[in-house]
């Protein structure tokens, strides 16, 4: 169990680290950018940046297509996606990290992986376990730490607010996504990156922000390919093995790249509300990396489409075609009703509910 979800786990890390460094990098931007502006080169960067990496591997690759293709019926997941993660979301980010700490910004965009995991079990039953409750109350209350402001009268602080609500709206966006994370992660995130970017650069231009320089727009592309388009892919092909709470979980150790990155671009010093809230954070992440979770549950018959290997006990049936049996491939293929007991996560094939079912949680 432990050695499967290494994979999965990786990507989520490996996600985390490129998108951490977004924040710090982004309020660099913001000297040269405007916040609407921005937002729409972040994400058109990561839809031209992969849409060129397509062409490149299609024109080296003979081989066949291994993912599925966006059917008809994940348009409406995917319109929900793009426009609560690629238009609303790093709208108010941006605008937040104007008067926001980079370190404390790239701290706080930790709620993501709560705001993912609330939703996930409250609107779509992901199964949740008391680790992951307790990983969610401690982000939580670090965020809620981040966000008061001690300098004067109790209250909120409205940038820091502001990032929250970015995070609850990016909570949205992995969930809706999480229901087509079986097809292509390319073409996802290149769809989501065009129509985001555009929508975003239509309004900053109406809105009347003047064109950046050339450079600007350059620095902004690249960073969008790397922090909103190659994290996303990975993300969501981790979302296929861990499930979007737990993905969320391990994306959580996104603030130490943006950490490291604030300390050499600002050289800020850390608040004490800062230093209290990261080891908060960093026990609700690291919570959730060693659960397990085992229990007799039944599959449904089912005939869905997603890339897959035929070496586990969801795809040991027939192939039409037996040599491509070791290779990741992509076909409509038919699940048999199964019931069994093994360890798992709630990955494409374990999104069952658990309201009455034993199960063990270590």
């Amino acid at each position: 169990m432990m050695r499967r979800n290494l994979y999965p786990a990786l990507q989520a890390l490996a996600a985390a680290f490129l998108f951490g460094a977004s924040a710090p990098v982004s309020k660099l931007l913001l000297r040269d950018i405007e916040p609407t502006l921005l937002a729409g080169f972040l994400y058109l960067g990561s839809g031209v940046g992969l849409l060129l990496f397509r062409i490149i591997r299609k024109s080296t690759n003979g081989a066949g297509e291994t993912e599925a293709k966006l059917a008809r019926a994940d348009i409406p997941w995917l319109a929900a996606a793009i426009l609560s993660g690629g238009v609303a979301a790093p709208i108010i980010l941006l605008f937040s990290l104007r008067s926001t700490p980079a370190a404390t910004a790239s701290l706080l965009l930790n709620f993501e992986c709560a705001a993912t995991t609330l939703i996930a079990a409250i609107l779509f039953k992901e199964s949740i376990s008391r680790r992951a409750w307790v990983a969610i109350l401690c982000i939580t209350f670090a965020g809620v730490l981040l966000s008061t402001d001690f300098s004067g009268a109790w209250g909120f602080s409205f940038s820091a607010l502001g990032i929250l609500i970015a995070c609850l709206f990016w909570g949205m966006d992995n969930n809706f996504t999480r229901n087509i994370s079986a097809k292509d992660p390319l073409m996802i995130v290149t769809v989501k990156g065009f129509v985001a970017g555009l929508v975003s650069l239509g309004s900053g231009f109406l809105l009347g922000n003047p064109l950046p320089r050339f450079d600007a727009v350059l620095g902004a592309m690249l960073l969008g390919c790397m922090s909103y388009g190659l994290s996303i892919v990975l993300f969501i092909h981790a979302m296929r093995g861990l499930g979007a709470g737990r993905t969320s979980a391990l994306f959580g150790t996104a603030p130490i790249a943006g950490i490291v990155l604030s300390v050499i671009l600002f050289r800020e010093t850390p608040d004490a509300a800062f230093l209290a809230a990261l080891p908060v954070m960093i026990i609700g992440a690291i919570f959730l990396v060693t659960e397990q979770h085992d229990h007799l549950h039944r599959h449904d018959a089912i005939v869905h489409e997603h890339r897959h290997v035929h070496d586990d006990e969801h795809h040991d049936g027939h192939h039409p075609n037996p040599d491509d049996l070791s290779f990741s491939h992509a076909h409509a293929h038919v699940h048999d009703a199964v019931e069994h007991d093994h360890q798992h996560m709630p990955d494409t094939h374990h999104r069952h509910q658990h309201a009455a079912e034993s199960k063990t949680e270590a």
